[in-house]
């Protein structure tokens, strides 16, 4: 099972600013140190090409992140901190999220060790994402494959908003979001189905209406693909979420949509999305946790 990774990922952020930045080495090391994954299934990525990301953004945007001229107002809707590196580290994770796609397509599951940064939008950043990976994929997919059905399965915590909008009118990708309905972002995007729980929603309950709907949306969608963004902001450790998962709750979860993908042949690219756990490394122990029952069941079901 490859997974695409790169140390370029990991940026450094002022002391104290709320993003885990550490939390894709401190995930990746648990995997290795652990032998859950060996190091050749560990695979070291580059930036990707100018025009993979040029086929969703627009340019004066891009050429903003390159030059680290975003403006106040730009910033605090990004809120990551201008650099000159976060363009290549944003380069950098499309091509691990495009490769994770590509090794799905022809291994049955492929992993980004980072990923899913549903809030970017064409023109904008927000939510500390600053390019679309997911739809940056699926164009390049689509330009190898025009017809392949691509669904996007997000369980982060929080709607994916810039997906919804870039990809909103292409009747080959499904978009499924499970969030909090109240809680960021504030203005919604539709997707294809949109899910909303209550704040706070106790696991069962969560866990009740993800198995419901989506097993409705993948029998109704058909995917060649599945692009799961995971999310560990579902715990109830969590700063951001606002769900109130256990630990074993979200091991049930990934347990349940891994199987049901991986048993049934659907391939399944496997990106992280959000976690802000209050614990220090608990986000990276969830992102672990995901990727070692990924591993498991496909070694499981391999052959099938």
């Amino acid at each position: 099972m490859r997974c695409f990774y790169s140390q370029a990922l990991e940026l450094e952020l002022p002391a104290g600013h709320p993003f885990p930045m550490d939390k894709f080495r401190i995930s990746k090391d648990m995997l290795l140190a652990e032998n859950i994954l060996k190091p050749e299934e560990v695979v070291e990525v580059k930036a990707v090409d100018f025009h993979h990301i040029l086929r969703v953004h627009d340019r004066a945007y891009i050429e903003k992140i390159q030059s680290a001229s975003l403006d106040r107002k730009e910033l605090l809707l990004l809120g990551l901190p201008a650099s000159r590196d976060l363009f290549s580290r944003s380069a950098t994770e499309i091509e691990a999220t495009r490769m994770a796609c590509n090794a799905a397509l022809t291994e049955g599951v492929g992993v980004c060790l980072a990923g899913g940064t549903h809030h970017a939008f064409r023109e904008h950043g927000e939510g500390y994402c600053v390019f679309n990976d997911i739809a940056i994929a699926i164009r390049d997919l689509q330009d190898k494959q025009p017809k392949i059905r691509v669904m996007v399965v997000d369980t982060d915590a929080h709607q994916g908003n810039g997906t919804a909008s870039i990809l909103g009118d292409d009747p080959n990708v499904f978009t499924y979001s499970i969030h909090v309905g109240k809680n960021y972002p504030t203005k919604k995007v539709s997707s294809t189905l949109d899910v909303e729980t209550v704040r706070y929603v106790e696991g069962e309950m969560y866990l009740q209406q993800l198995f419901r709907t989506l097993a409705d949306a993948l029998d109704k969608f058909s995917p060649d693909l599945v692009i799961w963004i995971s999310g560990a902001d579902n715990h109830r450790n969590d700063r951001f979420g606002q769900m109130h998962l256990s630990l074993k709750e979200i091991q049930r979860r990934d347990e349940t949509l891994l199987r049901a993908m991986i048993k049934n042949h659907i391939p399944v690219a496997i990106l992280y999305g959000g976690g802000y756990n209050r614990q220090p490394e608990f986000t990276a122990k969830l992102h672990r946790n995901t990727i070692a029952t990924a591993k498991r069941l496909a070694r499981e079901y391999r052959g099938l």
